[in-house]
């Protein structure tokens, strides 16, 4: 799937990773860029330059939200070609975590996707197809050490997205997940990534890279950090053996010992 002279929006749009994207997309000929955040003097800073784009403040975690973006996007631009339903947040700690943390996290990192999905796929359908980018995370094929809420959404971020490729796949829709590692954003800044730093921290320039290649492939798996796939095959090959794993690391990161890979 090529962008040129196609419609896009972007939720999350007026920093790291959303931003990154808007700026790409644009460069590579997109026909019209929405970027979409809940900052909206973010958002605005960002459309002024870029080429082609306009901000409008949306706010993921309400449907109204998503279906006036929706609306916007087709006033100004015409029918959405991809929509890459990126905005996401990270709550450290476990099972202590606030129930209002913890709806607030699913309501970002989840149902954001199915409200999107409810907006745009109908359309795309009807159209002939379309491509939906969701933006989970290396801890949604993985885990996410330090983080059960980050986890266990981005989990559902990964299966929501896999569920979509099945169902609608045959009739036009091309799905993605985009599954990083650490990339240099606000959301780790002041966790220094991590534990998902093991392979260094991303710039989102780069990431962008793997998106575009990823969406001309039509790869439904994207992943910037390749390493990402042969930790899967560790996982399935050897469940016990890879959690084992995974609680040496967590031990190292919690007594300050250098991160290495296992």
């Amino acid at each position: 799937m090529h962008v040129k002279d196609k419609v896009v929006v972007v939720t999350g749009g007026a920093s790291g990773i959303g931003e990154a994207l808007c700026r790409r997309f644009a460069q590579a000929g997109a026909k019209g860029v929405v970027v979409a955040d809940v900052n909206e003097a973010g958002a605005t800073h960002v459309a002024k330059g870029i080429k082609g784009s306009l901000p409008f403040k949306c706010d993921v975690r309400k449907e109204a939200d998503i279906t006036g973006l929706v609306r916007f996007t087709e006033e100004k631009f015409g029918p959405i070609d991809l929509f890459c339903s990126n905005a996401g947040i990270l709550a450290i700690g476990g099972y202590e975590v606030s129930n209002e943390e913890w709806q607030r996290i699913w309501e970002i990192n989840v149902l954001a996707h199915i409200f999107v999905a409810r907006a745009v796929i109908p359309g795309m359908i009807a159209r002939g197809g379309g491509g939906f980018i969701v933006t989970a995370s290396a801890a949604g094929l993985l885990s996410q050490i330090g983080s059960i809420p980050y986890s266990v959404t981005k989990h559902a971020a990964v299966g929501l997205a896999e569920s979509l490729a099945i169902t609608y796949g045959d009739q036009g829709i091309k799905v993605f997940a985009l599954c990083p590692q650490a990339v240099r954003t606000a959301m780790t800044e002041d966790t220094g990534g991590g534990v998902a730093a093991v392979d260094g921290m991303m710039e989102p320039d780069q990431l962008v890279d793997a998106v575009l290649e990823s969406l001309e492939k039509e790869e439904f798996l994207i992943l910037p950090h390749p390493e990402v796939k042969q930790y899967m095959q560790r996982k399935t090959a050897d469940y016990d053996r890879w959690l084992s794993g995974m609680r040496r690391l967590q031990t190292r990161s919690l007594t300050g010992a250098p991160l290495k890979k296992d």
